[in-house]
């Protein structure tokens, strides 16, 4: 008994990970798969999709497609984006899909009828637009999920990390799996053991920045390893930036002050007595940081830092409304009535290098903004990591092409699917849906699969 192939629909393709773990999945079964159909619009992801995968044709704008000019396919892969659904002034909520990226890929499934669908999304999709905090989901994914089973799949789901997956990066996300005529579960994947080291590079040049020169001047590699460098938090796996000395030299009574004000700034008394909303770190008066730490030169301590610039001197901030007509968004204004208070600079983006990390742990979520900040140590001191580790830690061969500047491969990789997930995935689906491994299967008599010589139960 053969079969043909197994033809897929890419949707918001990014550059391309859905495809390749479908791929191998199919591979790895021994049946050939054939990608009829790709939409893309980001052009840096469009340029490395088309360098990876020769003579791939992308179409752009998945809303002006019809679905009838898509040519017959049997699954349909989508890691689609999740826009924001608000329920404000709507009695009924997250009321159904459109006017959202989901009705896109909705239309295509009602028209078509593949007979499997994959699709992928950020864990927040889970309690989005929650009714009360008892569900454990929210009503946007109850929607798309009534949604499927509707148009008559057998829908399941589960947010799955990469960490499971040999892939040693702590990426949590959501899938959701409908096939027609059956159930795939996506319990029981063997977890795989993994760990930052089992991807690392080694004998790369090091960061020649200011910052990274410091940290190894005042700390040994073992030292910084694990360690994040910001100033918003105390405990002992920060570095912040008046332990090196990166704004100038802070003394050790200023840095012992420091640390206080860390500790007691977010203390919601101080909003209580300021009169204004709690805020998760406030800028404290002379007199409030004297009731917790009292010593002479105190203010002499505070204006020096300001300088140097590791604290600021500021008016504490309250929700106001917004000013604008037709909304009842909350906004956080300095609140000029109150007095002025001392509050450490803080800020996501403050450092050039905003984690270490531990070759015997996993690198966070890589995402656009962070990514270009995490270091890790090689043998000549820090530096950034390198395009083949950003592809390993997201599942990719280490031959796999980034086109585009170096922010736009962080980018890209902050944005695609985890392709080892995939793989494990698709390989449930493709041997239950065609090849009716370990679940009985009915063929949908609006499915695609009409070409394939299917096993039956």
């Amino acid at each position: 008994m053969s079969i043909k192939e197994v033809r897929f629909v890419d949707l918001f393709a990014g550059i391309g990970g859905f495809r390749l773990g479908f791929e191998q999945a199919c591979e790895s079964l021994g049946i050939p798969a054939r990608c009829v159909f790709t939409s893309e619009i980001k052009p840096s992801a469009i340029e490395t999709y088309k360098a990876n995968f020769h003579g791939a044709e992308i179409c752009g704008d998945i809303t002006k497609i019809q679905a009838s000019l898509i040519p017959d396919f049997d699954v349909l892969l989508a890691g689609f984006p999740c826009q924001a659904f608000s329920t404000a002034g709507k009695r009924e909520g997250f009321a159904d899909t459109r006017g959202t990226l989901f009705f896109e890929i909705e239309r295509i499934l009602e028209e078509r009828r593949p007979t499997a669908l994959i699709l992928e999304n950020v864990e927040g999709l889970v309690t989005h637009d929650r009714a009360d905090g008892l569900k454990s989901t929210g009503r946007t994914l109850q929607v798309i999920l009534n949604s499927l089973n509707n148009l008559g799949y057998s829908v399941t789901w589960k947010v799955l990390s990469a960490s499971d997956f040999g892939v040693p990066q702590n990426r949590r996300r959501i899938f959701i799996v409908g096939v027609l005529g059956t159930v795939v579960s996506l319990e029981g994947f063997e977890p795989t053991v993994c760990k930052l080291a089992d991807v690392l590079l080694e004998g790369l040049p090091p960061s020649e920045s200011r910052l990274a020169k410091l940290l190894q001047k005042n700390f040994s590699r073992e030292q910084l390893q694990g360690k994040a460098v910001k100033d918003k938090r105390g405990g002992n796996d920060n570095i912040h930036s008046w332990d090196i000395g990166l704004k100038g030299r802070a003394t050790k009574q200023q840095k012992l002050l420091l640390s206080a004000i860390l500790r007691a700034r977010r203390n919601k008394k101080w909003a209580e007595d300021k009169g204004i909303t709690w805020m998760d770190g406030m800028p404290l008066t002379l007199a409030e940081i004297r009731s917790f730490f009292d010593v002479p030169n105190l203010k002499k301590m505070l204006d020096d830092l300001v300088k140097k610039g590791y604290l600021s001197f500021e008016h504490p901030k309250d929700l106001v409304p917004l000013r604008s007509r037709g909304t009842s968004r909350m906004v956080r204004e300095a609140k000029t009535s109150s007095p002025k208070g001392y509050n450490i600079v803080t800020g996501k983006l403050s450092f050039e290098i905003s984690k270490i990390l531990h070759p015997d742990g996993l690198c966070p979520t890589l995402v656009a903004t962070d990514s270009a900040r995490i270091a890790v140590s090689d043998r000549d001191g820090l530096r950034p990591l390198h395009d083949v580790e950003l592809l390993r830690l997201s599942g990719f061969p280490d031959d796999f092409k980034l086109v585009g500047t170096q922010s736009e491969k962080y980018d890209l990789i902050g944005n695609t699917v985890i392709v080892k997930v995939v793989q494990a995935i698709a390989d449930r689906v493709v041997g239950a849906s065609v090849l009716g491994r370990n679940h009985s299967f009915e063929v949908h008599p609006k499915s695609n699969f009409g070409q394939l010589e299917l096993f039956g139960p």
